[in-house]
């Protein structure tokens, strides 16, 4: 067995359970279909290269290696105990662990918090016990793990299918899961650094595991499997630094930051849906996908393909239907069909027949050789103009898949831009595959490469993209607290508009400042002092959404039209049985513009996430919206708006002159800065935002800001 003496130990202890010198299976088992039994063959069957100490008070020799009734009858040393033992005795071989000196466990046994309150009880004096020992501890209720670096060749888990190196470490945090991952794997020959079962997360969570893999030289890729996030905030820090270094991809189920809630803002109800969590892995450059096989779609491409170095897609062909649909991937995934260069046509009009497309795609026609695509894909490679190659193959008369495949394989085997394949085959090609040597994921269809390719684009651009540039805007805070602190005072809730307003101007915003008034009659004097034409809206502390209830009214050029005004309203608040919320109105000049929404929502686990995009009555409906997770930059934010139809309506659409984006994006980075500041702001709407042409700014016409009740402040 191979020593391990000289390796080096890294600070947050996590070696003794993947690079382990030393493993005691507690729960040994002579049973070959137990759990323990299947643990101890896995590491015997895997060729793990330390000592293997099997634990069993009922057993002298298994495996034909010396049995021991206890950790502590052991004479050396032992690194690592993998624990599967029923869950009454945990603590007890837990003890007699930390006693011996093992700083590694993995605690393969369920019942713990997943089965309810007396397990997670549980689960809470066994982290106890291993935080204070200084432990380290997978689990409870895993599989496992697997470091399969050759000088450790190490199976701890109870999976039924092997792993073999390579470049992807991978952390699931379902068991069940982690067996279909192996068999993925296996059939993509796809290799691991290392595989952990995460279980309960109860001592290492998956922040963890990144922060251990994150100057792994070995480890060139890292893949999660998420049902949630212990720590959101620390995941958002360090993924924003791993992913500068290698690609983080995730898969997350629950499809929601908070689950569903009641939210009182557009802000809050748009945050309650999986837009959040994208706006946090996005702005981390973590590479989400929906499903495992999607996953390893990506996976696959990056441990064997360069990343891309641009946008700009060829694609080689020998039937044109699939060129369609490759065509229209590739452009639904916002990448670019290259120009082929003059050069580019004429070396494939040298050797392809007359009918064959030299345009993009290149459709070498049903009678391809397996040469042609060979001497074809390499000259495509060469084109300056061309950043990636998809090759499509539908199976023709002449020439099989598999020799199409190892021309192909031979001509592109050193490309220094990245290679996709799409075969179209029968399963017979498939299964052949799968027996063949480690190789360049094969696709069935064009859709998956498309997204693939985008994926490793973007992967490329964000690592290669500068941080940019956080804007130095300061908030007012002399004027801000004083007004927060008091609604928090009185138990939170919303502001008074005026004070929502106030807020708002100390935060750089430009408003248009509203009168209030409580009573009818104090309208011609209100509107007065604001000056025709003006709106009139009907205020309350739960009358939330004005227009729902008829209490927004627009263009109003005198007073009689202003009392007419009002009459209609109190008739519309009560057949909408709103009528006893009223408490006053609000009297505002109007303004034009694009009407555009800036708010916010301050997530509890996460913390405050910022939105923008098109606003007005249907900002829920069109949801045309990005979020920003703050600290953000002012080319994250331009980034984001390019992506929304309010990005485009700022350009000018039809004649019109373009909108102040400048002001837009400003206004956003405000925002971030007031409610990363003031973290007691819980929600706020600032919709309409009006924004006026290029170069005229704009005014916030309503805002709402609701302040988090004492004990749930800081979010």
């Amino acid at each position: 067995m191979a020593s391990h003496n000289n390796r080096e130990e890294r600070p947050d202890g996590l070696d003794a359970v993947f690079r382990p010198r030393s493993i005691a299976v507690v729960g040994a088992s002579t049973r070959p279909q137990s759990i323990g039994g299947n643990l101890l063959s896995n590491l015997f069957r895997s060729g793990f290269t330390g000592k293997i100490f099997p634990i069993n008070p009922h057993a002298s020799v298994l495996h034909s290696v010396k049995c021991y009734a206890s950790v502590r009858d052991v004479p050396d040393e032992i690194d690592c105990a993998i624990v599967s033992v029923p869950k009454e005795h945990v603590l007890a071989v837990v003890a007699e662990c930390a006693r011996k000196g093992v700083r590694g466990l993995v605690v393969i046994t369920a019942g713990f918090k997943e089965v309810g309150p007396e397990g997670a009880a549980l689960e809470l004096r066994l982290n106890d016990l291993v935080r204070k020992k200084g432990m380290r501890m997978i689990g409870p209720n895993c599989m496992g793990v697997i470091n399969a670096e050759p000088e450790y060749s190490m199976d701890a888990t109870f999976s039924p299918t092997p792993a073999s190196y390579g470049p992807l470490a991978f952390a699931s945090q379902s068991g069940a899961l982690g067996v279909a991952i192996l068999n993925v794997a296996q059939s993509l020959k796809l290799g691991f650094t290392q595989f952990v079962s995460m279980g309960n997360k109860a001592n290492v969570s998956s922040n963890d595991m990144l922060l251990y893999w994150e100057n792994d030289p070995r480890t060139r890729i890292i893949a999660l499997y998420l049902e949630s996030f212990g720590n959101p905030r620390r995941f958002v820090e360090i993924t924003r630094r791993v992913t500068k270094k290698k690609p983080v991809l995730v898969v997350k189920s629950g499809r929601t930051v908070a689950g569903a809630r009641a939210a009182s803002s557009h802000t809050g109800a748009l945050a309650a849906s999986e837009v959040a969590i994208d706006a946090v892995l996005e702005a981390c450059g973590v590479s989400r996908s929906d499903t495992i096989e999607e996953l390893f779609d990506l996976a696959s491409a990056l441990a064997s393909q360069p990343l891309p170095k641009g946008d700009r897609v060829a694609i080689l062909t020998n039937a044109g239907g699939p060129a369609i649909m490759a065509t229209d991937a590739v452009i639904q995934q916002g990448l670019r069909l290259a120009e082929l260069s003059g050069q580019t046509k004429r070396r494939l009009a040298a050797f392809l027949p007359p009918e064959a497309s030299l345009g993009n795609p290149v459709d070498m026609i049903a009678s391809a050789s397996d040469a042609n695509y060979g001497r074809a894909a390499k000259i495509l490679l060469a084109d300056r103009g061309v950043d990636a190659v998809l090759v499509i193959n539908v199976t023709p008369v002449l020439y099989g898949p598999r020799s199409v495949w190892d021309a192909l394989m031979a001509a592109t085997a050193a490309a220094k831009k990245p290679v996709l394949s799409v075969f179209m085959a029968n399963e017979e090609f498939y299964d052949e595959a799968r027996s063949m040597p480690a190789h360049p994921p094969i696709y069935r269809f064009p859709e998956p490469a498309a997204r693939v390719l985008a994926e490793m684009w973007k992967i490329g651009r964000w690592q290669k993209k500068p941080r940019g540039t956080f804007p130095r805007y300061r908030v007012d805070a002399g004027k801000i607290a004083p007004i927060l602190a008091r609604r928090k005072r009185r138990g939170g809730g919303y502001l008074d508009p005026d004070d929502a307003f106030s807020v708002l101007a100390a935060a750089g915003i430009p408003v248009a400042r509203p009168v209030f008034v409580r009573r009818e009659s104090q309208l011609p004097s209100g509107a007065r002092k604001v000056g025709y034409p003006l709106v009139l809206k009907a205020t309350g502390e739960k009358i939330v959404h004005k227009s729902d209830v008829g209490g927004v009214a627009t263009g109003i050029r005198d007073e009689t039209e202003l009392l007419a005004a009002v009459e209609r309203m109190k008739g519309e608040l009560a057949r909408h049985g709103a009528a006893a919320d009223l408490e006053g109105f609000i009297l505002q000049r109007e303004a034009r513009g694009r009407e555009l929404v800036v708010g916010a929502t301050n997530d509890p686990r996460i913390g405050p996430l910022v939105m923008f995009g098109l606003g007005g009555r249907y900002v829920e409906v069109f949801k045309d919206v990005k979020f920003v997770l703050p600290p953000v930059t002012r080319e994250e934010v331009l980034e984001a708006l390019a992506k929304l139809k309010a990005g485009t309506l700022l350009s000018g659409v039809r004649g019109e002159p373009a909108g102040d984006r400048e002001f837009l994006v400003e206004a956003i980075l405000r925002v971030c800065r007031l409610v990363t500041d003031f973290p007691e702001i819980a929600e706020m709407d600032v919709n309409p935002l009006f924004v006026s042409s290029r170069g005229r700014g704009g005014l916030a016409v309503d805002v709402r800001i609701r302040v988090a009740a004492p004990e749930n402040a800081g979010g």
